[in-house]
């Protein structure tokens, strides 16, 4: 793109002033409130990731807008169920899912992963960050296989489906509680698992910092550990893991 420009300048189709500000815009698009890094894909693999918190629902708008004019793929997280449901009104690209709280746009479904991801989720109360996990996994251009509901309280649901999570080329766990299941599974497993704590609990898990405190001391080599509840920042490490 930026030869391109210099090129287009060079035969006088683009002023100097035009050229300046092409060039800014392939780097950087500032919309006052926010300055969208429009580079990060070529250096990152994936375009800039939008955290929906706090935002108000015309910021989303113009981010997303701006996202959307340069990639098919982008990706909103814990995006309010009214403003999703505004997202999805104003960009026909756009998808939204209720339980990840995810906005997202999936128009390049070319799968860049060499294997498969797995996500092993310990309990039904932690399928919110491991339906984030498994979406925006996807999005990155993986290819997910998903277990749920068999965490270490009931080993035998694990190790029925042992062998088929060993098919995978990087296992994400998504585990509240204690979060022995990261440690287990690492035991099993000659890949590398990345460890999502969920702030899933009684009294005594601190919203999740039990999980995460186990799963940053797991005796098990190959565990990753991300921040409590981070979907998000899981599936961005397993998909550069998982890359050629």
């Amino acid at each position: 793109m930026l030869r391109e420009i210099l090129q287009a300048h060079a035969r006088g189709d683009l002023s100097e002033g035009d050229a300046q500000k092409a060039i800014r815009d392939t780097f950087e698009r500032d919309l006052g409130f926010a300055r969208i890094d429009t580079d990060r894909a070529n250096r990152r693999g994936f375009p800039e990731v939008v955290y929906g918190g706090g935002k108000t629902t015309d910021q989303l708008r113009g981010i997303v807008d701006t996202l959307l004019s340069t990639h098919k793929n982008i990706l909103c997280t814990r995006v309010s169920a009214d403003a999703g449901a505004v997202l999805m009104d104003e960009f026909e690209e756009i998808r939204y899912d209720e339980v990840a709280r995810l906005a997202y746009a999936h128009g390049d479904l070319e799968i860049r992963g060499q294997g498969v991801i797995g996500l092993v989720a310990a309990g039904t109360s932690d399928l919110p960050v491991a339906r984030e996990a498994e979406l925006c996994a996807k999005v990155m251009g993986n290819e997910v296989r998903t277990w749920t509901d068999v965490g270490v309280a009931g080993l035998h649901r694990l190790l029925g489906v042992l062998d088929e999570i060993r098919e995978a080329r990087v296992v994400v766990t998504v585990a509240g509680m204690e979060a022995a299941l990261p440690s287990v599974l690492a035991g099993l497993l000659a890949r590398p698992v990345v460890s999502i704590p969920t702030s899933v609990g009684y009294g005594a898990s601190f919203d999740g910092l039990a999980a995460l405190l186990s799963s940053l001391t797991s005796c098990a080599p190959g565990v990753v550990t991300v921040n409590i509840d981070n979907g998000f920042g899981a599936a961005y490490a397993a998909s550069l893991m998982n890359r050629p």
